[in-house]
């Protein structure tokens, strides 16, 4: 991890190819009731279930949001390279393919200019960017699964 626009954030310590997995995001598991006892820190944990969160370890809790990631979350866990990411690069994702729970807002300071201003859930994302993020693979399952229903 190491200072960036946003406080800390994880940079690549190698070239990665596209579609590797960079780290296995790990923790505990606790609730949703937990997440907003932390307060500002709420946005810390990783949604993986209606009530279920990662409670996030480094470095996947430096890993900063970007409306036009670099990494994507597969398998609820893996963090992936959506692209060929050069040695150095901060590693971003879009954390609202990660949520779904009607609770998280927090404003956006990517800087990118798709910059969508505001992070929220996966249902508040314009319908191409969840078709795109949904054929990438890098929606949790169960956002996935809901769409299903």
């Amino acid at each position: 991890m190491e200072e960036c626009d946003l406080g800390l954030g994880v940079f690549a310590d190698k070239d990665i190819a596209q579609g590797e997995i960079i780290f296995v995001f790990g923790g505990p598991i606790i609730d949703f009731a937990e997440t907003k006892r932390r307060g500002d820190r709420e946005c810390m944990p990783i949604q993986i279930g209606p009530n279920k969160y990662i409670d996030t370890l480094a470095p996947g809790i430096y890993v900063n949001h970007s409306c036009q990631p670099n990494a994507g979350i597969r398998n609820d866990r893996d963090l992936i390279a959506l692209r060929n990411i050069s040695k150095g690069e901060e590693i971003r994702f879009d954390y609202s393919t990660t949520m779904q729970e009607n609770s998280f807002r927090m404003e956006c300071r990517c800087g990118k200019s798709n910059c969508r201003k505001i992070v929220n859930d996966f249902s508040t994302i314009p319908a191409e960017l969840q078709k795109q993020y949904l054929s990438q693979k890098i929606v949790m399952q169960f956002i996935v699964d809901g769409l299903c229903q």
